[in-house]
């Protein structure tokens, strides 16, 4: 009997201890989101930004994330975990922790629906209705593989991150088209973007966008401007239709194909514009075809 009793002293004992010294979380909600991973991690870092006092940071990969929010006299911590379901629907676990009262929390929690919870539960809820919305903004139709040709081209050089691409794009639409039309080159296609680097830790990206051209002898030489032959790869597609500062959404979909069949890529992603973004318009009107090469090609 008594060694029944010390047992289970020890055991509740060791439950308590783990419950409110060593458990990480104070709260943890679980949701589906019907996106997948890289478009959970965009919103999610682009919803932060609109947020009066938050800061978020990406772990060690995409589906782990830690997010700081003030509230009040509080600091809370919410690690976003998305886990894949199918290629369009994510379950995230998220585990909430209240920095100044954590021990607080947890000898509340089991009782009572405090106010802790309450705002934990409207913050992930907020940004549900974020992400909902986000996807009602843009379309990806994955295509297969295809064959991208070659094609000479004058090019600028950028290096910016995935949010402000667009911008780039736009800055040095005007440029090149005004090199283009006073020296009387030939245009041979759609302005596309060569990603020369892609750093998915920091969304960083380094990147030629260019304009494929006629190639001849009298090309003029302009500051800034970069003549080269572009290399055609067989690749992954997909179009993607919607604002092209989201169009890296595309991306996601490519990689996530490529890890589901076990494709071996270049994560240098490829994008062909139909629309000029200066012009406005319906942006689900606007068409982009991306590409994702495949590694290990004879060149």
């Amino acid at each position: 009997m008594k060694k029944g009793i010390t047992i289970i002293i020890a055991v509740v004992s060791i439950a308590l201890l783990w419950y409110f010294l060593i458990k990480p979380q104070d709260y943890q909600i679980r949701v589906v989101a019907k996106s997948n991973t890289g478009t959970i991690n965009q919103a999610l870092k682009a919803w932060n930004n609109t947020l009066p006092e938050a800061s978020v940071r990406q772990l060690n990969n995409l589906d782990h994330l830690e997010q700081q929010i003030v509230s009040g006299d509080s600091t809370h911590i919410y690690n976003w975990n998305i886990i894949p379901i199918t290629d369009s629907t994510s379950r995230l676990v998220v585990d909430i922790k209240d920095a100044e009262h954590s021990f607080s929390n947890k000898l509340k929690v089991p009782f009572y629906d405090t106010d802790f919870e309450k705002q934990s539960r409207k913050t992930v809820t907020d940004f549900i209705e974020n992400l909902n919305a986000h996807r009602k903004e843009f379309k990806v139709t994955f295509m297969g593989e295809e064959y991208l040709p070659s094609t000479y081209c004058a090019c600028v050089e950028h290096k910016t991150t995935q949010s402000t691409k667009a911008f780039g794009m736009m800055e040095s639409y005007p440029f090149i088209n005004s090199v283009i039309a006073s020296n009387g080159i030939k245009v041979n296609g759609v302005p596309f973007i060569e990603t020369t680097d892609w750093d998915m830790q920091n969304d960083s990206i380094s990147f030629n966008f260019c304009y494929p051209i006629i190639k001849s002898d009298t090309l003029p030489i302009i500051k800034d401007l970069v003549y080269k032959e572009f290399i055609g790869k067989k690749s992954l597609k997909a179009v993607y239709n919607g604002n092209y500062m989201t169009s890296d959404r595309a991306w996601y979909t490519l990689l996530d194909y490529a890890e589901e069949k076990n494709i071996d890529i270049e994560k240098k992603p490829i994008e062909f514009f139909f629309n000029n973004p200066n012009m406005g318009g319906d942006a689900l009107r606007w068409k982009a075809e991306i590409f994702m090469p495949l590694a290990d090609q004879d060149e």
